[in-house]
Protein backbone atom coordinates (compact mmCIF):
# COMPACT_ATOMS: atom_id res chain seq x y z
CA UNK A 1 0.00 0.00 0.00
CA UNK A 2 0.80 3.64 -0.66
CA UNK A 3 2.10 5.84 2.34
CA UNK A 4 -0.13 8.98 2.64
CA UNK A 5 2.90 10.59 2.62
CA UNK A 6 3.02 9.78 -1.08
CA UNK A 7 -0.51 10.20 -1.98
CA UNK A 8 -0.52 13.08 -4.10
CA UNK A 9 -2.40 16.02 -2.81
CA UNK A 10 -6.29 16.91 -4.16
CA UNK A 11 -6.84 13.42 -4.42
CA UNK A 12 -8.52 12.19 -0.96
CA UNK A 13 -10.85 14.86 0.82
CA UNK A 14 -11.76 12.28 3.54
CA UNK A 15 -9.58 9.12 4.87
CA UNK A 16 -11.06 6.05 7.44
CA UNK A 17 -8.97 5.71 10.05
CA UNK A 18 -8.30 2.23 9.00
CA UNK A 19 -7.58 3.10 5.54
CA UNK A 20 -3.77 2.20 5.70
CA UNK A 21 -4.23 -1.45 7.05
CA UNK A 22 -6.84 -2.11 3.88
CA UNK A 23 -4.86 -5.13 2.05
CA UNK A 24 -4.34 -4.91 -1.98
CA UNK A 25 -7.33 -6.26 -3.97
CA UNK A 26 -10.16 -4.43 -2.04
CA UNK A 27 -9.35 -1.24 -1.66
CA UNK A 28 -12.13 0.89 -2.87
CA UNK A 29 -12.14 4.67 -3.54
CA UNK A 30 -15.54 6.67 -3.16
CA UNK A 31 -16.44 9.80 -5.14
CA UNK A 32 -17.19 11.99 -2.40
CA UNK A 33 -20.70 12.29 -3.47
CA UNK A 34 -22.05 9.44 -1.72
CA UNK A 35 -22.73 9.09 1.66
CA UNK A 36 -20.45 7.26 4.21
CA UNK A 37 -21.54 6.83 7.54
CA UNK A 38 -19.20 8.64 10.15
CA UNK A 39 -17.06 9.99 7.90
CA UNK A 40 -17.80 13.56 6.28
CA UNK A 41 -18.78 13.65 2.82
CA UNK A 42 -18.36 17.67 1.04
CA UNK A 43 -20.32 16.87 -2.12
CA UNK A 44 -17.21 19.02 -3.04
CA UNK A 45 -18.46 22.51 -1.42
CA UNK A 46 -17.23 24.06 1.05
CA UNK A 47 -21.44 24.48 2.75
CA UNK A 48 -21.03 20.59 3.45
CA UNK A 49 -17.25 20.61 5.00
CA UNK A 50 -18.27 19.51 7.94
CA UNK A 51 -21.19 17.64 7.30
CA UNK A 52 -20.99 13.55 8.89
CA UNK A 53 -24.07 11.34 7.27
CA UNK A 54 -25.71 8.83 9.74
CA UNK A 55 -26.47 6.69 6.75
CA UNK A 56 -24.22 5.28 3.75
CA UNK A 57 -25.39 5.36 0.65
CA UNK A 58 -26.74 2.24 -0.77
CA UNK A 59 -24.14 1.56 -3.71
CA UNK A 60 -21.44 1.73 -0.83
CA UNK A 61 -23.32 -0.53 1.11
CA UNK A 62 -23.05 -3.04 -1.55
CA UNK A 63 -19.42 -3.29 -2.03
CA UNK A 64 -18.65 -2.94 1.88
CA UNK A 65 -21.09 -6.13 2.35
CA UNK A 66 -18.94 -7.66 -0.64
CA UNK A 67 -15.72 -7.33 1.25
CA UNK A 68 -14.48 -3.90 -0.53
CA UNK A 69 -13.33 -1.58 2.42
CA UNK A 70 -13.21 2.31 1.71
CA UNK A 71 -9.64 3.75 1.88
CA UNK A 72 -10.70 7.02 1.46
CA UNK A 73 -13.47 9.74 0.20
CA UNK A 74 -12.18 11.28 -3.40
CA UNK A 75 -12.33 14.80 -4.46
CA UNK A 76 -14.57 16.06 -7.49
CA UNK A 77 -15.64 18.78 -9.38
CA UNK A 78 -18.23 20.62 -7.18
CA UNK A 79 -21.15 19.43 -6.60
CA UNK A 80 -20.28 17.42 -9.32
CA UNK A 81 -21.11 20.05 -11.99
CA UNK A 82 -17.98 20.31 -14.02
CA UNK A 83 -15.43 18.14 -16.54
CA UNK A 84 -12.09 19.09 -14.78
CA UNK A 85 -12.40 18.61 -11.09
CA UNK A 86 -10.55 21.68 -10.29
CA UNK A 87 -12.47 22.44 -7.01
CA UNK A 88 -11.87 25.92 -5.23
CA UNK A 89 -12.43 24.86 -1.99
CA UNK A 90 -10.81 21.55 -1.93
CA UNK A 91 -7.79 22.13 -4.79
CA UNK A 92 -7.05 19.99 -8.03
CA UNK A 93 -7.09 16.87 -8.36
CA UNK A 94 -3.91 16.29 -10.21
CA UNK A 95 -3.55 13.32 -13.17
CA UNK A 96 -0.98 10.79 -11.90
CA UNK A 97 -0.29 9.86 -15.48
CA UNK A 98 0.45 13.21 -16.82
CA UNK A 99 2.09 15.85 -14.84
CA UNK A 100 0.51 19.62 -15.59
CA UNK A 101 -2.92 17.84 -16.95
CA UNK A 102 -6.61 17.39 -16.10
CA UNK A 103 -7.72 14.31 -14.53
CA UNK A 104 -10.89 15.03 -15.72
CA UNK A 105 -14.43 15.29 -13.99
CA UNK A 106 -16.66 15.13 -12.05
CA UNK A 107 -15.24 12.21 -10.71
CA UNK A 108 -11.55 13.10 -10.92
CA UNK A 109 -10.60 11.79 -7.19
CA UNK A 110 -11.32 8.16 -8.15
CA UNK A 111 -9.81 8.01 -11.48
CA UNK A 112 -6.37 9.44 -9.95
CA UNK A 113 -6.62 6.77 -7.27
CA UNK A 114 -6.65 4.03 -9.65
CA UNK A 115 -3.95 5.76 -12.20
CA UNK A 116 -1.89 6.46 -8.69
CA UNK A 117 -2.27 2.57 -8.02
CA UNK A 118 -4.23 3.44 -4.37
CA UNK A 119 -7.10 1.66 -5.01
CA UNK A 120 -8.28 -1.34 -7.30
CA UNK A 121 -11.80 0.15 -7.83
CA UNK A 122 -13.54 3.32 -7.53
CA UNK A 123 -17.18 4.48 -7.67
CA UNK A 124 -18.05 7.07 -9.61
CA UNK A 125 -21.55 9.34 -11.38
CA UNK A 126 -21.74 10.03 -14.52
CA UNK A 127 -24.11 12.98 -15.70
CA UNK A 128 -23.00 14.08 -18.69
CA UNK A 129 -19.52 11.97 -18.96
CA UNK A 130 -18.30 12.18 -15.33
CA UNK A 131 -17.15 8.69 -15.10
CA UNK A 132 -15.69 8.27 -18.73
CA UNK A 133 -13.59 11.41 -19.55
CA UNK A 134 -11.48 10.97 -15.91
CA UNK A 135 -11.26 7.61 -17.47
CA UNK A 136 -10.11 8.90 -20.56
CA UNK A 137 -8.28 11.41 -19.43
CA UNK A 138 -5.71 9.41 -16.20
CA UNK A 139 -5.90 6.09 -18.70
CA UNK A 140 -8.25 3.85 -16.80
CA UNK A 141 -11.76 2.06 -16.95
CA UNK A 142 -14.79 3.49 -16.44
CA UNK A 143 -18.62 2.26 -17.30
CA UNK A 144 -21.65 4.47 -16.95
CA UNK A 145 -24.59 1.33 -16.40
CA UNK A 146 -28.02 2.16 -17.89
CA UNK A 147 -30.47 4.50 -16.37
CA UNK A 148 -31.37 3.43 -13.07
CA UNK A 149 -29.24 0.36 -13.01
CA UNK A 150 -27.50 1.54 -10.01
CA UNK A 151 -29.12 3.14 -7.19
CA UNK A 152 -28.45 6.40 -6.09
CA UNK A 153 -30.37 6.60 -2.85
CA UNK A 154 -27.92 8.24 -0.60
CA UNK A 155 -26.13 10.12 -3.34
CA UNK A 156 -26.32 14.21 -4.06
CA UNK A 157 -27.77 15.01 -7.24
CA UNK A 158 -26.91 16.86 -10.22
CA UNK A 159 -29.65 16.10 -12.74
CA UNK A 160 -31.44 13.52 -11.82
CA UNK A 161 -32.88 11.98 -15.29
CA UNK A 162 -29.30 11.98 -16.34
CA UNK A 163 -27.47 10.96 -13.20
CA UNK A 164 -25.74 7.03 -13.34
CA UNK A 165 -23.49 5.42 -10.27
CA UNK A 166 -21.32 3.34 -11.97
CA UNK A 167 -17.70 1.29 -11.48
CA UNK A 168 -14.12 2.45 -12.24
CA UNK A 169 -11.27 0.43 -12.33
CA UNK A 170 -8.00 0.04 -13.97
CA UNK A 171 -9.51 -3.25 -16.78
CA UNK A 172 -12.71 -4.51 -17.87
CA UNK A 173 -12.98 -7.36 -15.63
CA UNK A 174 -12.70 -5.20 -12.88
CA UNK A 175 -15.33 -2.81 -13.64
CA UNK A 176 -17.64 -5.69 -14.19
CA UNK A 177 -17.34 -7.67 -10.76
CA UNK A 178 -18.21 -4.16 -8.62
CA UNK A 179 -21.04 -3.93 -11.25
CA UNK A 180 -22.38 -7.41 -10.48
CA UNK A 181 -22.05 -6.51 -6.58
CA UNK A 182 -23.56 -2.73 -7.35
CA UNK A 183 -26.58 -4.18 -9.52
CA UNK A 184 -27.66 -7.68 -8.55
CA UNK A 185 -30.05 -7.98 -10.99
CA UNK A 186 -26.95 -7.77 -13.73
CA UNK A 187 -25.72 -11.02 -15.06
CA UNK A 188 -22.58 -10.86 -17.02
CA UNK A 189 -21.58 -12.71 -20.47
CA UNK A 190 -18.62 -13.72 -22.63
CA UNK A 191 -18.34 -12.29 -26.76
CA UNK A 192 -15.68 -12.63 -28.52
CA UNK A 193 -14.95 -9.80 -31.40
CA UNK A 194 -15.73 -11.64 -34.17
CA UNK A 195 -19.27 -12.39 -33.01
CA UNK A 196 -20.03 -8.08 -32.24
CA UNK A 197 -20.41 -6.29 -34.84
CA UNK A 198 -20.52 -2.59 -34.23
CA UNK A 199 -21.19 0.81 -35.55
CA UNK A 200 -18.98 3.51 -36.12
CA UNK A 201 -19.43 6.78 -34.59
CA UNK A 202 -17.84 10.45 -34.30
CA UNK A 203 -14.44 9.13 -35.16
CA UNK A 204 -13.71 11.93 -37.45
CA UNK A 205 -14.11 14.39 -34.89
CA UNK A 206 -11.55 13.00 -33.07
CA UNK A 207 -8.19 15.09 -33.00
CA UNK A 208 -5.60 13.01 -35.24
CA UNK A 209 -3.95 10.55 -33.28
CA UNK A 210 -6.88 10.10 -30.90
CA UNK A 211 -8.68 8.95 -34.25
CA UNK A 212 -5.64 6.92 -35.40
CA UNK A 213 -5.65 4.92 -32.23
CA UNK A 214 -9.69 5.04 -31.96
CA UNK A 215 -9.77 4.05 -36.12
CA UNK A 216 -7.62 1.11 -35.01
CA UNK A 217 -9.29 -0.59 -32.05
CA UNK A 218 -12.58 -0.45 -34.49
CA UNK A 219 -10.43 -2.80 -36.52
CA UNK A 220 -10.37 -5.30 -34.25
CA UNK A 221 -13.40 -5.77 -34.36
CA UNK A 222 -13.93 -7.77 -38.24
CA UNK A 223 -17.64 -6.59 -38.63
CA UNK A 224 -17.73 -2.67 -38.40
CA UNK A 225 -20.27 -0.33 -40.59
CA UNK A 226 -20.40 3.33 -40.19
CA UNK A 227 -23.11 4.70 -39.17
CA UNK A 228 -24.40 8.38 -40.01
CA UNK A 229 -26.24 10.38 -36.56
CA UNK A 230 -25.36 13.75 -35.75
CA UNK A 231 -24.76 14.67 -32.32
CA UNK A 232 -27.75 16.12 -30.58
CA UNK A 233 -29.14 19.68 -30.44
CA UNK A 234 -31.54 21.87 -28.66
CA UNK A 235 -31.24 19.06 -25.59
CA UNK A 236 -28.80 20.91 -22.86
CA UNK A 237 -31.73 22.76 -21.29
CA UNK A 238 -33.16 19.77 -20.14
CA UNK A 239 -29.68 18.99 -18.11
CA UNK A 240 -30.42 22.77 -16.89
CA UNK A 241 -33.72 23.41 -15.66
CA UNK A 242 -33.02 19.81 -13.32
CA UNK A 243 -30.02 21.38 -12.17
CA UNK A 244 -31.52 24.44 -11.15
CA UNK A 245 -34.15 22.59 -9.22
CA UNK A 246 -31.67 21.02 -7.51
CA UNK A 247 -29.69 23.85 -6.29
CA UNK A 248 -32.53 26.28 -6.92
CA UNK A 249 -33.10 27.17 -2.52
CA UNK A 250 -29.32 26.41 -1.35
CA UNK A 251 -28.16 28.48 -4.39
CA UNK A 252 -30.91 31.38 -3.37
CA UNK A 253 -29.28 31.19 0.15
CA UNK A 254 -25.92 30.81 -0.14
CA UNK A 255 -25.11 31.94 -3.95
CA UNK A 256 -21.67 33.17 -2.60
CA UNK A 257 -20.69 30.15 -1.13
CA UNK A 258 -20.50 28.79 -4.78
CA UNK A 259 -17.50 28.15 -6.38
CA UNK A 260 -17.24 31.03 -9.11
CA UNK A 261 -17.29 28.50 -12.04
CA UNK A 262 -20.11 26.34 -10.55
CA UNK A 263 -21.83 29.33 -9.71
CA UNK A 264 -21.91 31.12 -13.75
CA UNK A 265 -23.43 27.89 -14.66
CA UNK A 266 -26.25 27.51 -11.99
CA UNK A 267 -27.23 31.52 -12.86
CA UNK A 268 -27.62 30.14 -16.14
CA UNK A 269 -29.32 27.24 -15.12
CA UNK A 270 -31.90 29.55 -13.23
CA UNK A 271 -32.73 31.37 -16.47
CA UNK A 272 -33.94 28.29 -18.18
CA UNK A 273 -38.10 29.41 -18.90
CA UNK A 274 -40.30 26.34 -19.08
CA UNK A 275 -40.60 26.96 -22.49
CA UNK A 276 -37.23 26.34 -22.86
CA UNK A 277 -37.42 23.01 -20.71
CA UNK A 278 -40.37 21.43 -22.75
CA UNK A 279 -38.57 22.25 -26.16
CA UNK A 280 -35.68 20.10 -25.07
CA UNK A 281 -37.25 17.33 -23.45
CA UNK A 282 -39.62 16.76 -26.86
CA UNK A 283 -35.60 17.56 -28.27
CA UNK A 284 -34.33 14.93 -26.32
CA UNK A 285 -37.17 12.12 -27.15
CA UNK A 286 -36.75 13.25 -30.64
CA UNK A 287 -33.18 12.15 -30.11
CA UNK A 288 -33.63 8.41 -28.40
CA UNK A 289 -35.27 7.44 -30.96
CA UNK A 290 -33.41 8.63 -33.81
CA UNK A 291 -30.13 6.82 -31.97
CA UNK A 292 -31.96 3.77 -31.41
CA UNK A 293 -33.08 3.61 -35.32
CA UNK A 294 -29.63 4.59 -36.07
CA UNK A 295 -27.98 1.48 -34.62
CA UNK A 296 -30.35 -1.02 -34.60
CA UNK A 297 -28.84 -3.29 -36.47
CA UNK A 298 -25.25 -3.25 -34.73
CA UNK A 299 -24.53 -4.87 -31.17
CA UNK A 300 -23.41 -1.78 -30.50
CA UNK A 301 -21.63 1.58 -31.29
CA UNK A 302 -18.12 2.98 -30.97
CA UNK A 303 -16.76 6.41 -30.68
CA UNK A 304 -13.81 8.58 -29.11
CA UNK A 305 -14.82 8.93 -25.58
CA UNK A 306 -13.13 12.14 -25.92
CA UNK A 307 -11.90 14.03 -29.12
CA UNK A 308 -8.60 14.99 -27.20
CA UNK A 309 -6.22 13.69 -24.39
CA UNK A 310 -6.04 15.17 -21.13
CA UNK A 311 -6.12 18.88 -21.57
CA UNK A 312 -3.71 21.56 -19.59
CA UNK A 313 -4.53 22.16 -15.87
CA UNK A 314 -5.97 25.69 -15.92
CA UNK A 315 -7.85 25.48 -18.65
CA UNK A 316 -11.06 27.47 -19.16
CA UNK A 317 -13.75 24.88 -17.89
CA UNK A 318 -16.22 26.68 -18.81
CA UNK A 319 -15.06 27.27 -22.73
CA UNK A 320 -13.78 23.60 -22.31
CA UNK A 321 -16.51 21.41 -21.06
CA UNK A 322 -18.75 21.39 -24.49
CA UNK A 323 -15.38 19.38 -25.96
CA UNK A 324 -15.30 17.02 -22.82
CA UNK A 325 -18.83 16.59 -23.21
CA UNK A 326 -19.42 16.39 -27.28
CA UNK A 327 -19.28 12.65 -27.15
CA UNK A 328 -19.42 11.45 -23.90
CA UNK A 329 -23.52 13.44 -23.21
CA UNK A 330 -25.60 11.78 -26.18
CA UNK A 331 -25.75 8.40 -23.88
CA UNK A 332 -26.44 10.03 -20.64
CA UNK A 333 -29.09 12.19 -22.83
CA UNK A 334 -30.89 8.52 -23.72
CA UNK A 335 -29.77 6.59 -20.91
CA UNK A 336 -27.58 4.09 -22.55
CA UNK A 337 -25.08 1.88 -20.73
CA UNK A 338 -20.97 3.04 -22.24
CA UNK A 339 -17.78 2.17 -21.09
CA UNK A 340 -14.89 4.06 -21.37
CA UNK A 341 -11.18 2.11 -22.11
CA UNK A 342 -7.32 2.91 -23.06
CA UNK A 343 -6.51 2.26 -26.64
CA UNK A 344 -3.07 3.45 -26.67
CA UNK A 345 -0.90 6.26 -26.81
CA UNK A 346 -2.15 9.98 -29.03
CA UNK A 347 -0.91 13.28 -28.82
CA UNK A 348 1.99 14.30 -26.09
CA UNK A 349 2.52 10.63 -25.39
CA UNK A 350 -1.33 10.19 -23.61
CA UNK A 351 -3.35 7.80 -23.79
CA UNK A 352 -6.18 8.13 -26.26
CA UNK A 353 -9.96 6.07 -25.04
CA UNK A 354 -12.54 4.33 -26.82
CA UNK A 355 -16.27 4.25 -26.13
CA UNK A 356 -18.35 1.25 -26.57
CA UNK A 357 -22.36 2.21 -26.00
CA UNK A 358 -25.64 0.27 -26.61
CA UNK A 359 -29.20 0.43 -26.16
CA UNK A 360 -30.33 0.76 -21.95
CA UNK A 361 -30.30 -2.83 -20.48
CA UNK A 362 -27.19 -4.09 -22.70
CA UNK A 363 -24.74 -3.64 -20.18
CA UNK A 364 -23.49 -6.94 -20.25
CA UNK A 365 -22.86 -6.87 -24.07
CA UNK A 366 -20.89 -3.72 -23.47
CA UNK A 367 -18.61 -5.23 -20.75
CA UNK A 368 -18.15 -8.49 -22.87
CA UNK A 369 -17.30 -6.21 -26.01
CA UNK A 370 -14.91 -4.06 -24.06
CA UNK A 371 -13.19 -6.78 -22.56
CA UNK A 372 -12.84 -8.61 -26.07
CA UNK A 373 -11.30 -5.22 -27.38
CA UNK A 374 -9.12 -5.11 -23.98
CA UNK A 375 -7.59 -8.18 -24.99
CA UNK A 376 -7.13 -7.62 -28.70
CA UNK A 377 -5.51 -4.77 -27.57
CA UNK A 378 -2.96 -6.26 -25.12
CA UNK A 379 -2.22 -8.69 -28.04
CA UNK A 380 -1.92 -5.67 -30.88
Amino acid sequence: MTSSAAIPDGIFLARPPQAEAVEPGRRLAVKDLFDTAGLVTTYGSILFAEHVPAETAVAVRRLEAAGYQDIGKTNLHEFAYGTTSENPHFGTVPNPLARGRLAGGSSGGSAAALAAGLAEAALGTDTGGSIRIPAACCGITGFKPSYGLVPLDGCFPLAPTFDHAGPMARDVTTCTRVLETLAPSFVSTDMASEDIEVGLLWIELADPLVRARVEAASELFPRRRRLDLPLPEGTHAAFMREAADIHRELFEEHAEDYGENVRVKLERCLAVTDADYERATAARERYRERLHEAASEVDLVLTPTLVCVAPRVGTDELALRDTLTRLTFPFNLTGWPALALPCGPAEDGIPASVQLAAPPGEDARVLAAGAALERALSLD
